[in-house]
Formats: C-alpha cells, sequence, structure tokens
C-alpha cells in the first residue's frame, strides 16, 4: 500500500495568483473531514503572505458539506497588509458553491508580555498508551475491505487518546477528553506546515466531545453532526514532530448546538495553541 502522507494534502497546486487547488481524503466520514479543509485553507493563506509573518489566529465558518471524492478550490482575498500584522480571507470551493470561509490574521514574531494562567493536566504519557489507529483496526476488523482502506489515511498522525472510550458502546460520562498527538511523519523546520498539521488534527474528536454526557457516540445513527464554525489562536511556535496534548471540553449543549473548546500543551506544559467550535449536535427520535 502506498505511504500516506498528510504533508502532501496539505501542499496545494497554484492555478493563479491567489488561487488553489487541493485534493481530498475519503476518510470514511458522511462528510469531507474539516480538518482537510481548515489545513488546506491556511495553506493557502500562509502562500500569500511576506516571508517571516506567521498565522496568529483563524476564525471559520463550514458553510455547505464538502464532497470527499472531489478537490477544492480556495480563492484567498488579501484584506490588509500592515507593518506587523495582515489579513487574509479564503473561500473554499467545490462544484462552483463556497462551502467554507476562513479570516486569518498574520503577525511578524515581536516580543512583549508574557504569562500564561493555564495549567496542563497530570496525564499518563503518550508512550504508556495504545494508539488509536490500533483500536480502529480491530474494532473494524471484520467490516469490508474498502472500510478497512479508509483506515490508512488516519494513520499520517498519531494519537492516543488518555480517555479508554469505545464509538462502539458509548457510556456516560464528563464532557472531558485529552488525547496526545504528533505526526508520523518529519515536517522540517518551517513552523507553517506544523500549524497546518495542527490545523487538520484539531478537528478531531473535537464536536464528539459534547456527546460523552448523554451516552451518545457518532457511531449511533440517529445523531447528526456538523461543524459550524472553528477558531484557533496559536500562542508559541512549536514542533508537532514531538507529543502534544490535546486537552477537550465542552462547557455547553443546547439549541440543537454544541460548543466546545480546546488547549494545546508541549510536553513543557506551555500552552501553543487554543481552540474554540461550535456545531450542530441533533438528536432525531424515532
Amino acid at each position: 500500500m502506498k505511504e500516506v502522507k498528510l504533508s502532501e494534502l496539505l501542499t496545494l497546486e497554484q492555478l493563479e495568483t491567489e488561487l488553489y487547488r487541493g485534493q481530498s481524503w475519503d476518510l470514511g466520514f458522511r462528510a469531507l473531514f474539516g480538518g482537510q479543509v481548515l489545513g488546506q485553507a491556511l495553506a493557502a493563506a500562509q502562500q500569500t503572505v511576506a516571508e517571516g509573518q506567521v498565522a496568529h489566529s483563524l476564525h471559520s465558518y463550514f458553510l455547505l458539506p464538502g464532497d470527499a471524492s472531489k478537490a477544492v478550490v480556495y480563492d484567498v482575498e488579501s484584506i490588509r497588509d500592515g507593518r506587523s500584522f495582515c489579513t487574509r480571507r479564503v473561500k473554499a470551493i467545490q462544484n462552483g458553491r463556497t462551502i467554507f470561509f476562513m479570516t486569518v490574521s498574520f503577525q511578524f514574531p515581536e516580543t512583549g508580555l508574557e504569562h500564561q494562567f493555564a495549567q496542563m493536566p497530570d496525564v499518563p504519557a503518550a508512550e504508556t498508551l495504545t494508539p488509536e489507529i490500533e483500536c480502529y483496526r480491530k474494532l473494524f476488523a471484520n467490516m469490508p475491505d474498502s472500510v478497512k482502506e479508509k483506515l490508512s489515511y488516519h494513520e499520517p498522525i498519531d494519537m492516543r487518546s488518555v480517555q479508554s472510550i469505545n464509538p462502539a458502546a458509548p457510556e456516560s460520562r464528563e464532557p472531558v477528553r485529552y488525547v496526545w498527538m504528533r505526526a508520523n511523519e518529519a515536517l522540517g523546520a518551517d513552523i507553517s506546515m506544523h500549524q497546518r498539521m495542527m490545523a487538520y488534527a484539531s478537528d478531531y474528536y473535537f464536536l464528539v466531545t459534547a456527546l460523552q454526557p448523554h451516552g451518545l457516540s457518532i457511531m449511533d445513527k440517529s445523531i447528526r453532526m456538523a461543524t459550524i464554525d472553528h477558531a484557533i489562536w496559536f500562542h508559541r511556535e512549536f514542533d508537532f514532530n514531538q507529543w502534544v496534548l490535546y486537552c477537550m471540553d465542552s462547557p455547553f449543549a443546547g439549541n440543537a448546538r454544541g460548543l466546545v473548546k480546546g488547549q494545546f500543551f508541549d510536553l513543557d506544559g506551555n500552552l501553543i495553541a487554543s481552540t474554540m467550535q461550535e456545531g450542530l449536535v441533533r438528536h432525531i427520535q424515532s
């Protein structure tokens, strides 16, 4: 089987000035994986800024379900170029329709006041935990080969959950989840690719955290879920070839929506990024 490299998915083809195209992976979800669009849209924006400028925040809306069998076109608009900050707006397009919208802000790094009022939880080391991909291979061992093939697209990021959660037999538990993550391929020194990878990975297990108090999982056919908006703030440079801990919790669900927030910590306990997402969470009663 061909080696699957996430860096290739997150490297775009330039079609014209500020116009790019990215290929798609079918991860076995009901629609195109949101993390792919997040990572590719960020990649498109990164290619239009001055050397040395680094993304520090992005805010995005998912407007329509994406088709995992088709490529995605990214149209970048330069909103502002200042001395320190610049702003880009990105539209993701399939079949002539805008499926996703992102605004990204970039900054030349500079020194300033620093503090951290966030504490990394005390959890078992990643090396002591079972890779998620092994758990899913066992879970889908009796599934058709077409389903097993899609699991290979989950391999580029090594993810290891601190809490043991079986999506095929969910139990009611508090809406908190901790997952260790790192890229399985060498990413090099350019922070841009590390940010794309983190943007991609930030959508894993995120909205489903809001299901945990209700004893439901995404595999439940009565559940309809879709991301509405997603935001990331990058606080520090980081190495996604090293383990980072993604801490997620859902402070609220209601009105058929769920809210989740996340924090990424490096091995030294430094807060390197923060995330927020709201999504549709609709329970269809038969």
